[in-house]
């Protein structure tokens, strides 16, 4: 209902996702939002620069294959087996473009932290608690919608 409400006020043009035929459990990819978003909301409250470093060490793991050594990877595979949580599979590849632009997020949060750029470092970090807001509370991954404008902007 909510996807379905976005869709309508955001994108009347059709959603374009990536695609590679592979799955991933959804329940990990939220839990490991609820970190992101824990983080961020950090990094929004002290502006210690060590959090999005680690978020870019993090996410550059997990956006290039190499999600097994992401300690957020770990961490949600743990809460997953810890409380037997079903396996509920999703399409990997939008995870993984939402994952690049969490780094992409995350790189520029840190770059106009430190230029002195806070209010545009709080901006871009309110955006990235936003999106983990949305996948890790709704299931409603954001990565589609950036994908399908980026697609419409580069289309020419």
């Amino acid at each position: 209902m909510f996807e379905t409400f976005i869709k309508k006020l955001f994108m009347p043009f059709e959603l374009s996702c990536p695609v590679d035929l592979k799955k991933v459990n959804e329940n990990k990819v939220r839990l490991t939002a609820v970190w992101v978003l824990l983080l961020a909301i950090g990094f929004a409250t002290t502006k210690l620069w060590l959090i999005p470093t680690f978020l870019i060490f993090d996410f550059s793991l997990r956006a290039f294959d190499l999600g097994k050594y992401s300690l957020l990877h770990k961490l949600s595979n743990f809460f997953v087996e810890t409380f037997e949580m079903k396996n509920k599979p999703v399409a990997q590849a939008p995870k993984v473009f939402a994952t690049q632009v969490g780094l992409i997020f995350s790189i520029l949060i840190l770059a106009s932290l430190g230029i002195g750029y806070s209010t545009l470092s709080l901006s871009l970090t309110s955006i990235l608690i936003l999106f983990a807001f949305l996948e890790s509370v709704f299931g409603f991954c954001a990565g589609c919608y950036v994908y399908t404008f980026q697609q419409k902007l580069f289309a020419s």
